[in-house]
């Protein structure tokens, strides 16, 4: 049976073939242009929605790759949103529709038991699995924060008593930082207390964490607020730290490990500023990739990593 790691990246979608908008057609992203053999746009898509890689030393040809253009519009009119889209990833459930229309960026207070009774970590716990959430978060988080203003990740890792890896974990190679380096904790903590990392080597520790547990969650954020920004300079700098942090995750990944990377909602792939309805980007590598359908929604994810996992 496959292990699977599950990549979270918050507000990437697969945009236009126009490289005045598009920061995919001006950064620099060897790792995701071979694994596709290409930078996905919508002009780029084959009518099934998926293409196979095109081999490299780093990344073999066994490691079957599966571009996965995500709906996340979920059949709901307006603008996809955070709150509504995580929940619909990490639990299988429309949470646009059960909650009337999109809503973000938190998650909505009334789908909060639905999260945290249903969602993919708390399930894989159930079915005997173990389990990962490999971000590390403050001690005590996030009570020492407003409780509404929490992303969907952590508030399910704590509904599965996962939300465990702290400051000792990070300084000691244990978990990974959020923004995939470390310079936001060695701002707030002191760069004697946490050490520097590379995206490169932040991804060889998700690989190895990931090698260590049937299914891994990550999640990062900082891809989001670049599309937020609205500016071309911080979203292409924004993509280059993710395709720096595949490779290092992808050149150390186990071969017995399907590697998930999904997004909620699209943004940074246009820098005109705000969500959009194109497709989330999602990318499946490794084992059994084949499973996941050519266009899927955000609702698909979870009951697939599941099945994947014989939960």
């Amino acid at each position: 049976m496959p292990r699977v790691l599950l990549f979270f990246v918050d507000g990437v979608g697969i945009g236009p073939a126009d490289d005045r908008i598009n920061p995919f057609l001006r950064a620099r992203l060897p790792v995701l242009s071979k694994l596709l053999g290409g930078v996905p746009t919508l002009g780029w898509l084959s009518d099934s929605g998926a293409r196979r890689s095109v081999p490299t030393d780093e990344h073999p040809a066994s490691r079957d790759i599966r571009l996965l253009p995500l709906d996340a519009t979920l059949g709901v009119d307006g603008l996809p949103q955070s709150g509504t889209g995580q929940i619909s990833l990490l639990t299988g459930r429309n949470a646009a529709r059960m909650f009337g229309r999109h809503f973000g960026p938190w998650p909505p207070v009334r789908l909060r038991p639905l999260l945290a009774r249903e969602n993919v970590l708390v399930r894989a716990q159930e079915a005997g699995l173990k389990v990962t959430f490999a971000n590390a978060y403050p001690r005590g988080y996030p009570e020492k924060r407003s409780g509404r203003l929490v992303a969907a990740p952590p508030l399910a890792a704590r509904a599965a008593g996962l939300l465990t890896r702290h400051q000792q974990a990070l300084a000691a190679g244990e978990a990974v930082a959020s923004e995939i380096v470390n310079d936001g904790w060695r701002r707030m903590l002191g760069p004697h207390r946490i050490p520097e990392v590379t995206p490169r080597e932040a991804g060889s520790i998700l690989a190895r964490l990931a090698g260590e547990a049937d299914l891994t969650l990550f999640a990062h954020y900082s891809t989001d607020l670049a599309g937020h920004r609205g500016g071309m300079a911080g979203a292409v700098e924004a993509l280059e730290r993710v395709d720096r942090f595949l490779g290092g995750v992808l050149a150390a990944l186990p071969a017995d490990v399907l590697f998930l990377l999904v997004s909620d909602h699209g943004n940074l792939e246009d820098v005109r500023g705000g969500h959009t309805r194109n497709p989330a980007l999602g990318l499946a590598a490794g084992p059994l990739a084949e499973h996941f359908s050519a266009r899927p929604d955000l609702t698909h994810i979870a009951p697939l990593v599941l099945k994947i996992l014989g939960a």
